[in-house]
């Protein structure tokens, strides 16, 4: 009988423990696409709002930490746009917002500037520090496609900049 006991229990642990361990890590993923026809640049961040959130507290001191605050919503976009740097063949590229979509627990922003066109990037260099003191186990994945070619690097807190070579 206390055997059975025993297992109840140990199951019973194991059963509200799954949750928790679901989800162990901060995560997200940038996709950036240059078009070297156009020199039309792209990038995108996603992330899930259950990592977001928690940081609206020190990214939108002055709004309410949720993303039903158009607030909160304004500021992180404002962080990203700042803590976000793109270097094409050494010349840094401006972005400017172009949309938001709050998809459930998906969360993507999007922005778009210009790189040179007509030529072919050789380079691409990164630098990104999203929602620094926050998860100290946040990584971010970025993929970076230029002229149909997919190279992917991977920040961490306190990681530096790193730069992908194309072509020869």
């Amino acid at each position: 009988m206390r055997g059975r006991t025993f297992l109840a229990g140990l199951v019973a642990g194991l059963v509200l423990a799954t949750p928790v361990l679901a989800h162990r890590g901060h995560s997200g993923l940038t996709v950036i696409e240059v078009d070297p026809r156009t020199g039309v640049v792209t990038v995108s961040h996603r992330f899930a709002a259950h990592d977001v959130e928690p940081a609206l507290v020190t990214v939108a001191p002055d709004a309410q930490p949720t993303l039903d605050d158009p607030d909160a919503v304004a500021a992180l976009e404002e962080h990203l746009d700042r803590r976000f740097r793109l270097e094409l063949d050494g010349a840094r590229i401006d972005l400017d917002h172009a949309e938001t979509d709050l998809a459930a627990d998906d969360i993507r922003v999007d922005y778009v500037g210009s790189g040179p066109s007509g030529a072919a990037v050789r380079t691409v260099r990164v630098d990104l520090d999203f929602f620094p003191g926050v998860h100290d186990d946040q990584e971010q994945q970025v993929n970076i496609r230029v002229a149909g070619v997919t190279r992917t690097v991977v920040f961490r807190p306190g990681s530096a900049a790193q730069t992908v070579t194309f072509g020869r």
